[in-house]
């Protein structure tokens, strides 16, 4: 069983966060919660560990707004 990372491992963040705004630039409400939705079934399906995701699950649904 992996671990969820929850220090910083992603190697050209600033990129990344970049080419993540793009994706959503222009759409709408459900355009968006859409792209939501894809991406993260896409990467749940990449990570493939499902104690990983849960642990992933409770610790966003535990952090307010």
């Amino acid at each position: 069983m992996a671990d969820l990372i929850l220090t910083a491992n992603l190697d050209d963040a600033d990129d990344f966060y970049a080419s993540l705004l793009a994706a959503y630039d222009g759409l709408d409400k459900p355009a968006s919660d859409a792209l939501n939705a894809r991406l993260i079934l896409i990467l749940a399906n990449h990570i493939g560990d499902a104690d990983v995701l849960s642990e992933a699950v409770k610790t966003a649904a535990g952090y307010s707004t």
